[in-house]
């Protein structure tokens, strides 16, 4: 189990504000393998960094992150809301984080919209060297990025019972792993996954407990919002040393 991956689910996003840079640094230094974050378009088509597709609960800002532009998203404050250290921090844009983490971090980028798939695999293409995987709920969208890029590492995101059509879909479309709600986990998905060849990243695992059961259960990886906790838990046990 020693090449357990660690997910940092929007960065340290338990200690830091989510999807900014701040918790990207601070996963990094908590001993996260990788980063997720989630990627919204601006006005002018720009990929940024924000989870929702409004920006009153993290940001200063207010209505669609949409109808503004990279230039105007930027000025607003993604870290007060957390805690007055961190007021001033901004949004990233995509193309800022592809160039702090370089080739030295994975970073799991999660996409709502084709437009925005577009508009990240054309980023991509101009950063041979980052090292990536591509999430979504948005199976159909994934499987349209996969017939524009046949080596785009995929990640097929699920949270429905029904798993198994979501499963033959992500095999269908070659894709590197399935990544389920954690508590969708059974030992019948993994048996299946692992006949398929797919790495299994259940989301989002922060009770210690519950990522060594799972550990220990075979998943391949999990998300989680503390990654500091989550080394500290495998590092007590057997698992991932």
């Amino acid at each position: 189990m020693g090449d357990f991956f660690l997910w940092a689910h929007r960065g340290a996003s338990r200690q830091a504000p989510e999807n900014t840079l701040a918790a990207f640094v601070l996963a990094e230094e908590q001993g996260a393998d990788g980063i997720e974050l989630d990627v919204h378009l601006s006005r002018d088509g720009v990929p940024v960094v924000i989870h929702d597709e409004t920006l009153e609960r993290t940001t200063d800002g207010h209505g669609p992150v949409s109808k503004r532009s990279a230039v105007e998203l930027r000025r607003l404050d993604a870290g007060g809301w957390f805690a007055p250290a961190y007021r001033g921090e901004p949004i990233p844009t995509l193309e800022a984080v592809l160039d702090w983490a370089g080739d030295r971090l994975r970073l799991n980028i999660e996409i709502k919209s084709a437009a925005a798939g577009r508009a990240v695999l054309e980023l991509l293409r101009s950063r041979p060297d980052c090292r990536v995987l591509v999430s979504s709920f948005d199976h159909r969208l994934l499987a349209r990025l996969r017939e524009m890029a046949a080596d785009l590492p995929l990640g097929f995101l699920s949270e429905s019972r029904l798993w198994r059509g979501g499963l033959r879909r992500a095999i269908t479309a070659g894709a590197e792993s399935f990544n389920p709600r954690e508590d969708r986990i059974s030992p019948a998905m993994l048996s299946a996954c692992q006949s398929a060849g797919l790495a299994v990243y259940p989301w989002t695992v922060d009770d210690p407990k519950r990522l060594l059961f799972l550990a220990r259960r075979g998943v391949s990886g999990l998300f989680t919002n503390d990654p500091s906790g989550a080394r500290r838990a495998l590092a007590g046990s057997r698992v991932g040393g």
